[in-house]
């Protein structure tokens, strides 16, 4: 029985993706559930296996191809086992070939980084549980080996007047990020505002129920979810910040999916944390902790990237002082979060040291006016410096 491996079906907001490295080659015995081929889309790294055991009898399209939904890829004969096996067997004489455990150790992001480096996995001293390679591996390798290789490498160089350069394609993620920043400067008109809030009292509730929480929950309580659950309250008081528009509509969302960026090999990507407004503090921290090891792992979903109604951003885990975060369209508004740092304040005329972080909201003040956005801010910062009004919900 001949079977086609497709493209899965994307979703609305991707129309195409790129064949990265096909696993198997055509000929190739394969069996069900094994990874055949990687397909990168604006989004995420797709993993496409094999639906049943059988022989890999056609390849249809070849590293690098343009793909869309649905497009068959390859051909699998499941009633050709025996018949191409014994065909591949090894001649006399030759050593059978040993299958190769290491591809299943490896996940899609540090094999990613592996391929666009030209680094075989063996060379990288692995760190991980039962030898496995993880991304920090990989990153460490690089920082402390590859640089010297790389320069002695005539062909990865341009010595142009004995000045090198190096180029690299971008990414379709990046220039997918590219491409959507670009079109929200040109069609949306992005303001900024900024305020400060006081961390000293959530940290000093962190600081007080950390253990107790991470025994009862199974998960640290971070800031995150702090921010999120005061976003929350603040866009239920002004709903035209959690708002986008459609032409020339303004559209009313009711529900509340915040988008939470993390860090990946990739690049930044934005998961979706859904119905954030149901969630107790424990959940959203459990979807976070969630979505960061699945951005690591190369394993985050078109589902999880799909959607949002407002974006948080935190750049202060990188040292971020102060940015101006661009809008995630067809979003509305942007929060982001800083470096948390002590700075002199004034409390009751005397001067004391805090620690403080900059806030900025990023908005489209085509249907955000500037109070709004100003008020809208004001509320975060009250809720996070007196964390008791998000469970009184005042």
């Amino acid at each position: 029985m001949l079977i086609d491996v497709k493209v899965p079906v994307f979703s609305e907001s991707i129309s195409e993706g790129t064949l990265l490295k096909w696993r198997k080659n055509q000929g190739d015995f394969v069996r069900r559930g094994e990874v055949l081929v990687e397909i990168e889309t604006d989004k995420v790294v797709l993993e496409i296996n094999a639906p049943e055991n059988g022989v890999l009898t056609e390849v249809k399209c070849t590293d690098g191809t343009t793909v869309t939904s649905e497009q068959a890829l390859a051909v699998i004969d499941t009633e050709a086992k025996a018949s191409m096996q014994s065909t591949r067997a090894p001649t006399k004489g030759a050593a059978a070939p040993t299958p190769s455990a290491e591809p299943a150790k490896l996940s899609p992001a540090v094999r990613k980084i592996l391929g666009e480096n030209a680094i075989e996995a063996e060379r990288v001293p692995a760190t991980g549980k039962a030898g496995r390679i993880t991304k920090a591996d990989v990153v460490a390798y690089l920082e402390k080996v590859e640089p010297a290789v790389q320069a002695a490498t005539p062909q990865e160089i341009s010595t142009g007047n004995g000045r090198p350069e190096k180029r690299a394609p971008m990414t379709r993620l990046r220039a997918r990020i590219a491409e959507r920043l670009k079109d929200a400067q040109n069609t949306a008109a992005i303001l900024t505002t900024f305020n400060e809030v006081n961390m000293k009292p959530v940290m000093d509730l962190r600081a007080r129920y950390k253990e107790q929480f991470e025994r009862e929950h199974g998960v640290k309580l971070g800031f995150m979810s702090f921010f999120t659950k005061a976003c929350v309250e603040a866009l239920k008081k002004y709903p035209v910040v959690n708002a986008s528009v459609d032409g020339t509509d303004i559209i009313y969302h009711g529900y509340y999916d915040i988008r939470i960026a993390v860090s990946s090999p990739r690049g930044l990507v934005v998961p979706v944390v859904r119905d954030a407004d149901a969630l107790s503090l424990a959940e959203i921290e459990k979807q976070i902790a969630e979505y960061g090891t699945k951005a690591r792992d190369g394993k985050l979903t078109i589902e999880d990237l799909s959607g949002g109604t407002f974006t948080i951003s935190n750049g202060g885990v990188f040292g971020s002082l102060l940015s101006t975060p661009i809008l995630n369209p067809p979003q509305s508004a942007i929060l982001g979060m800083h470096k948390t740092q002590e700075r002199p304040v004034v409390e009751n005329g005397q001067v004391v040291a805090r620690p403080m972080m900059y806030l900025a909201l990023s908005y489209d003040h085509r249907i955000i006016d500037g109070h709004e956005a100003v008020l809208f801010l004001i509320k975060v910062k009250e809720l996070i410096e007196d964390p008791a009004r998000l469970l009184l919900q005042i």
